[in-house]
C-alpha cells in the first residue's frame, strides 16, 4: 500500500507543477488539517484522521529519503530523516494526548517547509 501511495506521489510530482510546489501543496495541506484537528479534540476520530494524513506525507518523505534515485546531498537527506523522526514522535505525543496544543509544532513544521520550499521553486522559476 505504501509502495502504491509513493508511485502516486511520484507520478503527481511530475505533472505540471514542480515537485517544490507540489510538496509545499501537500505540506501546507497537512498543516490545515492538524488546524482544523486543534477544534475536534472532543471527536478523536477526525483528531486521528488529521494526524494519519500528517503521519502518511512524512512516511512518503521518509521513503523516497532513501530511494537510490534521490540526488540530495547525504547531510541534508539526515536532517530530513531527523526531522521526520521527531515528526513520528510528535504525532505520537498527539495521539495519546489529544490535547490540540500538541499539534502547533506539527503545524509550524509543516508551514515553514512549504514556505521554503515555495521560495526555493520561486527562485528556480525566476532563475
Amino acid at each position: 500500500m505504501a509502495n502504491e501511495q509513493l508511485n502516486a506521489y511520484q507520478r503527481t510530482q511530475q505533472a505540471t507543477l514542480s515537485g517544490r510546489e507540489l510538496e509545499a501543496m501537500a505540506f501546507t495541506r497537512a498543516a490545515l488539517k492538524l488546524e482544523d484537528a486543534k477544534k475536534l479534540t472532543d471527536k478523536p476520530a477526525d483528531f486521528g484522521k488529521a494526524l494519519r494524513f500528517n503521519h502518511l506525507l512524512w512516511t512518503i518523505i521518509q521513503a523516497d529519503i532513501v530511494e537510490p534515485e534521490n540526488k540530495l546531498p547525504a547531510e541534508l537527506k539526515a536532517n530530513i530523516m531527523s526531522l521526520s523522526i521527531f515528526v513520528d514522535k510528535q504525532t505520537a505525543k498527539a495521539l495519546r494526548s489529544r490535547n490540540g496544543a500538541d499539534l502547533d509544532t506539527l503545524i509550524n513544521i509543516n508551514r515553514n517547509l512549504a514556505a521554503g520550499l515555495r521560495t526555493k521553486a520561486e527562485e528556480a522559476a525566476a532563475g
